[in-house]
């Protein structure tokens, strides 16, 4: 076994609009959840969630949520930090009948590989990590939360 360890970067809350239901698509079940904002606060990294970017989730056919997440960050600094993940969440098995019949969960547990970009030198440490993120998302009043990890 190799050893590893994580080191928390910060962790982020969101806000987002009501849902964009797109239906069912070839994939599964679309929706869209669309950022309002958010604070991200940490030992790595501080700043806000921009209202900007959002989760393009699709609902698969076994039950799990796969996440298409574009957000961004403007730290304390004044620097603009590009997010990018996919993830997934599991729903169980029967989830996909019960939501096209508009039985919504009301929390899911993620779990995310968030890659950072950013054109400013005192955040190029992050192009160097391979992160996780590990979250829930409160459907009922439409908040994220996010636990960001890098991997050692």
């Amino acid at each position: 076994m190799i050893a590893y360890e994580l080191e928390h970067l910060f962790t982020y809350s969101a806000t987002l609009k009501p849902v964009e239901v797109v239906g069912e698509v070839p994939e599964g079940f679309r929706v869209n959840y669309w950022v309002t904002g958010g604070e991200v606060k940490g030992p790595r990294l501080n700043g806000k969630l921009l209202p900007v970017g959002a989760d393009w989730l699709t609902i698969r056919r076994d039950g799990v949520a796969a996440l298409d997440v574009r957000i961004s960050i403007r730290t304390d600094d004044d620097v603009l930090i590009d997010v990018v993940y996919p993830g997934l969440g599991d729903l169980g098995p029967d989830r996909y009948e019960r939501i096209i019949r508009g039985e919504s969960p009301s929390r899911l547990k993620l779990c995310t590989t968030p890659r950072f970009r950013t054109a400013h030198p005192d955040y190029a440490w992050m192009h160097r990590n391979v992160c996780i993120g590990i979250g829930e998302v409160d459907f009922v009043r439409a908040e994220v939360i996010y636990d960001v990890y890098a991997i050692r």
